[in-house]
């Protein structure tokens, strides 16, 4: 499966799980995301959104600088959120745009091929725990799963290391494939 299908398949779930949130549960806390409101939650993936539209036309972090900084959702969080994964959807679907180097703050010279399955699993892990916080369905695409699991396996323990997830949940050998990919990221599903 391509990436940018991925992407765009996992933001779409995600937004599908935004646009569900009630009036009055913005404020609810997000259990696997320790801290984090369902509020903060999708502010984090518009700011990953908005950055990912900057970084994919060819931005340094220094040329964006503190743009992005602070609410990013306004009175609005779902029109905020739709703005932000349209852009970010078609700037990692542009043409070339895999093939380009982005200039993340943790690594110049990755390419787009590179960042995006970050973002990619960034906003699907993000989908079940927005889907948990607001009691909707949270299961996940198969086929975005497996994705996810083949990628991210290799790079857990860097990940555990920045910090970017908690520590590996232990699971039974027999644990479904949703079980165990959520294990991976420090979650228990």
């Amino acid at each position: 499966m391509d990436i940018s299908d991925a992407y765009r398949r996992a933001m779409n779930a995600f937004g599908g799980h935004v646009h569900a949130v009630g009036p009055g549960e913005w404020g609810l806390p997000v259990p696997s995301c320790e801290g984090w409101s369902v509020r903060s939650l999708v502010q984090h993936v518009v700011f990953a959104n908005r950055w990912a539209a900057e970084l994919f036309a060819g931005k340094t972090v220094a040329e964006v600088g503190d743009r992005l900084d602070g609410d990013l959702l306004g009175s609005d969080p779902v029109d905020a959120f739709d703005g932000s994964a349209a852009a970010a959807v078609r700037a990692v679907s542009a043409d070339g745009a895999l093939g380009r180097v982005v200039h993340v703050s943790f690594a110049d010279g990755l390419t787009g091929g590179e960042y995006a399955p970050q973002l990619f699993a960034d906003v699907l892990v993000h989908g079940w725990d927005l889907a948990r916080a607001i009691g909707a369905d949270d299961t996940l695409d198969p086929e975005l799963m497996a994705l996810c699991e083949e990628w991210f396996t290799g790079k857990q323990d860097w990940y555990r290391q920045g910090g970017a997830v908690g520590p590996r949940v232990d699971v039974p050998g027999d644990a479904g494939r949703q079980t165990r990919l959520l294990a991976l990221w420090g979650r228990v599903g």
